[in-house]
């Protein structure tokens, strides 16, 4: 991910972020993550260096470091080592000097640092062309450099040189910590064999996420925060990569872990550890009960524990902004939950609204874990919402992947395909970026999947349920489990496994009971909460649940493990990894890089707004050495393709012989769709596949486009009498264009008040949902939302399908699809202005085009009358004005990510608000 857009968050109105780059800070043989940004004011540029908490960045996780101005004194130099120019892949290492700093920093290899460098370059230029400053030159530079953390930067930076990394490492790596990266790495190869075991024993610099000066274990019941300035966490001798490969900047890390990979039995050999993965929905409530009866049922403390929470925070703050006053207590309830007979540390906490998810292991493990990296997917209306969907948590454990996933599924018994659907779009976007190319969830030796996965019990009533709990009779019972049903058919969770069941339902309690519910609706009871898992040397222990925690509507549940992890030989691994090296050296100065590609031109047909297809291109190394290929951006353009097309992987490395298929998948969605409706861009592409050390191939995109509702504008919409694919493709595009032909017996028709569009899907929901329980909350079906979508672009059939939840997901993404908001870009800021006041909230109203205004009123009317049903519907008007306050009041694009905050989103509420609660003819 690009960092320049979070950079650009954190500045000042009137500052630019130029470019932006990812890039390790190295100081002797310890690296730590920052972003590098050249930022433009004043026609002037500064340095700026952050560090951050996670990946990927966001504004809110970087901190600002470093600020260098680009005046005379400032140059950047990259560091060549005539000995290793031919390695493929290998870091790039820089050397900036400026205002009284001299940093060591190592880029990533590929066109982004290519592009970066060359920006720093111009701006050093055009200084050196502008004659002296002599009144307060920099002046828009002080803000930032009184705001640099003055404190303590041990408590968080292991690269400051008074951490105990430095002062634990053995005298002949503290020499090296001023020289710069190319010749630590010179050292490094110069004294492989001496200094393997002195590299191995610097923990402090390589555990993951250290943030504090000491190594003391965390005593009884207590853990110290994760966190962390390098997010690509570097463990000791038991990296992915292995100790050298962690440490070692110039080595082709990703051709050697590919040999070492194969060559793994060699080095590596199986250790039983116990792992405690554990799931509750706690419905909403406080941590008032101690969870030891939980996370301590067993004589042997775990090494690792994973505990996933849902439904943490019921309310609407937690809803609308994953704001959250219960984080706090309950990883304090966790913390002081922890098995006695052990000390923990905190590996990584992730959250999203009530799915809550913490990763902590035992503190003498800590220094083996690397690579740690948390993700999150909501699966709610439409795709963002996060009440729904899943969080993830993957690291490396000694030589074994781990990814940690903690879901809440869709509600209620009927619904076991959304339930389905919500677990495939949380897989297919469940990425980790930090690897390249980056690994999904299935692309990890162990998966752990818990959670309220929300499915029932189905076909049985609930009398017959009850006996046959009363008799423990759960392998009949389980007959009827929605998820054993969909597992057995391969309908979801493939190739997953779950322990015996052999505990009663854990849904639905009477809080504070073991009594089922005897509320109005008097659930079914059912097995929501699960643990599931995938991978190999897995052993069930025991899969239980702990009824003696009653505060909640379900009872927590955990499963015990004994996972075979690899663990390095170290003796072994420098054996096969001299070996490795060796190979390439003698491979890379014999041969040149050679691929093919199975085709190079792909051809898509019948492409739709959000509907994917996919081709691939199976590339095959055919020479004699590993090579690396990348996709480049063509020359004055910033990405390497358009962007209704994704390739992944964009960049990879290819053994001899082997083969990669590389995946190309156009979608056309809300942000590409308006371009292609107007004519003013087309499914057509060019890309560059770069070879490194080799030739460049090109692969050519093309694809036709059926128009759509969606993406078209108000203006033309209202143009249209008949459905868009009755359209001809000359007259839509005078028709985005604002111009109609004179010459279409449409013409002679008055234009429609309002998108017919609009007024299908409205008048759906006011016949048919105005009592429906969570409407515009709650996620339609994918295929529904398809076939409503080909309803409104045909006009067939006559009336919308699908139930009122995909109506009311297709209302929004057809709103948010719109090239020009209903409420024009032009009058944004005026509505932020004036969203308190009424009146002035209608005098901008009535300055709005006619078509706009006119579907404003229609929607705001519609509102109203849902809101008179509140009691079948539990809708209320404020969390409906930050639903659609988000849709129909927007900043333009390029102004979004500055936009995008919470006042500014409770402004925009605000301002809908108004025509909720007060009555509006226009």
């Amino acid at each position: 991910m690009d960092p320049s857009g979070p950079v650009q968050e954190t500045l000042a109105s009137g500052e630019k972020c130029v470019a932006a780059v990812d890039a390790a800070l190295v100081q002797g043989l310890v690296r730590g993550s920052r972003v590098l940004a050249l930022v433009e004011a004043q026609d002037e540029f500064g340095f700026l260096v952050f560090s951050t908490k996670r990946m990927p960045v966001q504004g809110t996780d970087l901190t600002l470091e470093k600020v260098i101005p680009v005046k005379e004194d400032f140059n950047v130099e990259v560091i060549n080592d005539p000995d290793k120019t031919h390695l493929i892949g290998s870091d790039v290492p820089v050397k900036v000097c400026g205002g009284g700093h001299v940093l060591a920093l190592e880029l990533p290899f590929g066109s982004k640092t290519n592009n970066f460098l060359g920006e720093l370059r111009r701006a050093i230029s055009f200084r050196a062309s502008k004659p002296l400053l002599v009144q307060r030159p920099f002046a828009w530079l002080q803000k930032y450099t009184q705001k640099l953390v003055t404190a303590d930067l041990t408590e968080f930076d292991p690269l400051s040189s008074s951490s105990s990394a430095t002062q634990q490492m053995p005298q002949v790596l503290q020499e090296g910590t001023s020289q710069p990266a190319s010749q630590v790495a010179e050292n490094m190869l110069e004294g492989f064999e001496d200094n393997f075991a002195d590299s191995l024993s610097v923990q402090s610099a390589s555990t993951p996420g250290d943030d504090t000066t000491s190594q003391d274990q965390v005593s009884l019941g207590e853990s110290e925060p994760d966190g962390g300035t390098d997010p690509v966490r570097r463990g000791g001798s038991v990296s992915t990569m292995g100790p050298m490969l962690a440490n070692r900047p110039a080595v082709r890390e990703p051709i050697v872990r590919m040999y070492m990979l194969k060559e793994e039995s060699k080095y590596t050999h199986l250790k039983t550890f116990r792992i405690f993965a554990g799931t509750w929905n706690v419905n909403g409530q406080p941590a008032t009960e101690s969870l030891k009866a939980w996370l301590a049922a067993d004589q042997t403390p775990p090494d690792l524990y994973a505990v996933g929470f849902q439904e943490l925070d019921l309310s609407k703050e937690a809803f609308l902004f994953n704001d959250s006053a219960r984080e706090e207590e309950w990883v304090k309830a966790v913390t002081h939950g922890l098995h006695p007979g052990a000390s923990y540390r905190r590996v990584r906490l992730i959250r999203l609204v009530g799915m809550m998810l913490l990763v902590f292991i035992r503190s003498e493990h800590y220094r083996y874990l690397s690579q740690v990296e948390a993700q999150t997917v909501g699966t709610g209306i439409m795709g963002k919402m996060g009440n729904k969907g899943g969080v993830a948590v993957r690291f490396d454990f000694h030589n074994t992947s781990f990814c940690v996933v903690n879901s809440h599924l869709a509600a209620h018994t009927e619904l076991y395909e959304r339930r389905n659907q919500d677990y495939s779009d949380i897989c297919s976007r469940m990425l980790f970026p930090q690897t390249q190319p980056p690994l999904t969830i299935h692309k990890h030796n162990v998966v752990l999947w818990v959670g309220d996965l929300n499915y029932r019990l189905s076909d049985i009533e609930i009398n017959e349920v009850k006996m046959l709990i009363d008799k423990k009779m759960f392998r009949d019972l389980l007959g009827h489990d929605q998820l054993t049903r969909q597992m057995a058919e391969k309908n979801v969770f493939q190739d997953f496994k779950e322990a015996d069941v052999n505990f009663i339902p854990t849904y639905k309690y009477d809080p504070g009971t073991d009594d089922w519910d005897t509320s109005e609706k008097c659930r079914v009871p059912a097995w929501c909460d699960r643990v599931l898992w995938k991978g190999g040397n897995v052993e069930v222990v025991e899969y239980r649940s702990h009824s003696k925690l009653k505060l909640s509507d379900h009872k927590p549940v955990s499963c015990l493990f004994d996972i075979g992890v690899k663990v390095i030989d170290e003796d072994n691994y420098k054996r096969v990894f001299e070996e490795v090296i060796r190979k390439l050296d003698r491979l890379e100065n014999e041969f040149l890089p050679s691929v093919s590609l199975s085709c190079v031109e792909l051809k898509f047909e019948h492409i739709k707004f959000l509907e994917p297809q996919k081709r691939t291109i199976v590339i095959t190394n055919t020479g004699q050495v590993p090579c690396q290929f990348e996709f480049i951006c063509k020359l004055d353009e910033k990405n390497y393709c358009k962007p209704w097309l994704n390739v992944e992987p964009y960049l990879g490395f290819i053994m001899p012989g082997d083969s990669y298929p590389i995946e190309f998948e156009v979608y056309v969605n809300k942000n590409t769709a308006a371009k292609l409706n107007s004519g003013e861009d087309t499914l057509e592409d060019i890309l560059v596949l770069h070879l490194d050390g080799g030739k460049d191939y090109f692969v050519t995109v093309q694809g036709d486009y059926i128009p759509s509702c969606f993406g078209s504008s108000i203006e033309a919409l209202c143009n249209m009498r008949g459905p868009i694919r009755e359209v001809p493709v000359a007259r839509l595009v005078d028709l985005e264009a604002g111009s109609p032909s004179k010459t279409s017996p449409e013409d002679s028709f008055d234009p429609l008040p309002i998108p017919k569009e609009i007024w299908l899907m409205v008048d759906h929901l006011y016949k048919h949902a105005l009592c429906q329980e969570d409407l515009f909350q709650q996620p339609g079906l994918h295929s529904e939302i398809e076939e409503i979508r080909d309803c409104l672009d045909t006009g067939m059939p006559d009336t919308i399908p699908g139930r009122p939840h995909s109506v009311a997901e297709c209302l929004l993404m057809f709103l948010e699809s719109l090239p020009e908001p209903v409420i024009p870009y032009q009058y944004y800021q005026s509505c932020l202005e004036s969203c308190s006041n009424f009146e002035l909230c209608k005098q901008l109203m009535s300055q709005v085009p006619e078509h706009h205004r006119n579907v404003f009123k229609y929607l705001t009317a519609f509102l109203r009358e849902l809101l008179t049903y509140t009691e079948q519907n539990r809708l209320d008007n404020k969390t409906l004005a930050m639903i659609f306050g988000g849709l129909l009041l927007r900043p333009k694009p390029d102004e979004s990510r500055r936009q995008n905050n919470q006042q500014t989103t409770r402004r925009r509420a605000t301002f809908i608000y108004q025509f909720l609660v007060n009555q509006y003819d226009g």
